[in-house]
């Protein structure tokens, strides 16, 4: 229970740094492309902006040449990466959820935590199509990506209600370890890619 307390306390926390990070400049102008800057420092820089900095980098790196320098590639490509993982997770969990053994209160666990994930992959897939769509500039933008941020929102709250589904069980099963960790690394990916698009969004409202 302790570590799901944990995991809730980040990811609350995770969610409240990202919707204020672009109120210093200094960190707004991290989304920001500068003369003879690299495709590669320009990620490793925006990525600063993230609660986990070294997975953002190593995430997204091998996509510098599509990336380039340009914020909005970045948390597109931030956010189609989180929703990778997030299907790879729900294929895992639903498999799991059908191994036969599972104690009373792990298959119930199990059960909820394919639902929450099912929609978190929901949810993270309208924030792509959000994403699409052609917000202009102005109050429309605001508005296209604050409906942006509140389904990514939405998505690591599902994560971590699928953890939470977990509290107070055994931590010596296997199952339970390999969901943890599955959905842990949705939720870090997730928060990352919600980092990178509010940052997206304040510069460019920045610069509006």
């Amino acid at each position: 229970m302790e570590g799901s307390y944990r995991f809730k306390a980040v990811a609350t926390i995770s969610i409240l740094l990202q919707f204020t990070t672009c109120m210093n400049p200094s960190s707004c102008s991290a989304a920001e492309a500068n003369p003879g800057e690299t495709n590669t420092q320009f990620i490793k820089k925006s990525c600063h902006a993230t609660t986990y900095p070294r997975l953002c980098i190593s995430s997204l790196s091998t996509y510098a040449s599509k990336i380039q320098s340009s914020p909005k590639i970045l948390a597109d490509t931030a956010l189609s990466m989180s929703l990778e993982t997030a299907r790879s997770a729900f294929t895992t969990v639903t498999k799991l959820s059908k191994i036969h053994g599972l104690r009373p209160a792990e298959a119930a666990a199990m059960s909820d935590c394919v639902e929450q994930v099912g929609d978190s992959v929901d949810e993270i897939q309208r924030s792509l199509k959000e994403m699409e769509q052609p917000g202009g500039g102005g109050l429309n933008f605001v508005s296209l990506m604050n409906d942006v941020e509140t389904w990514v929102s939405a998505a690591l709250t599902d994560d971590d209600t699928c953890m939470d589904a977990f509290a107070g069980l055994a931590t010596d099963g296997k199952v339970p370890r390999i969901v943890r960790r599955r959905i842990l690394h949705v939720a870090q990916m997730t928060s990352n890619a919600l980092a990178l698009i509010n940052l997206y969004a304040s510069t460019k409202t920045a610069l509006s």
